[in-house]
């Protein structure tokens, strides 16, 4: 099980997300080869809303953005373990694929 995150812009280094909390992301995800399978700024054109820890997206994100503060910008890098595993998303990412992801921590709400 693999997660990396690196930090493209760093945020503020205060306000973090704690469970249950909606966090606003805009995001890009590829697989390692660079195939881009969704774009937050292309695909809804407006930010991904989800509450942390509820299981509501991979356990990548759950794990990578609770350690990001706002107006962080990092690079998650997530194996299998923390993506979609052997089943994939079909039609989308492939079986044991690792999954990055651009993101954006644009803001915390209380859920």
């Amino acid at each position: 099980m693999v997660l990396e995150k690196k930090i493209q812009r760093a945020g503020d280094g205060r306000t973090y997300p704690q469970a249950g909390q909606t966090c606003v992301v805009h995001y890009i995800g590829t697989l390692t080869d660079g195939t881009e399978f969704d774009n937050s700024r292309k695909n809804i054109h407006t930010p991904f809303e989800f509450k942390l820890g509820n299981g509501e997206v991979i356990k990548g994100w759950d794990v990578g953005v609770a350690q990001m503060s706002v107006g962080e910008r990092s690079t998650l890098t997530c194996s299998p373990d923390f993506g979609y595993g052997s089943f994939g998303y079909p039609g989308c990412i492939p079986p044991n694929a690792t999954l990055m992801f651009d993101i954006e921590l644009i803001a915390i709400r209380e859920a």
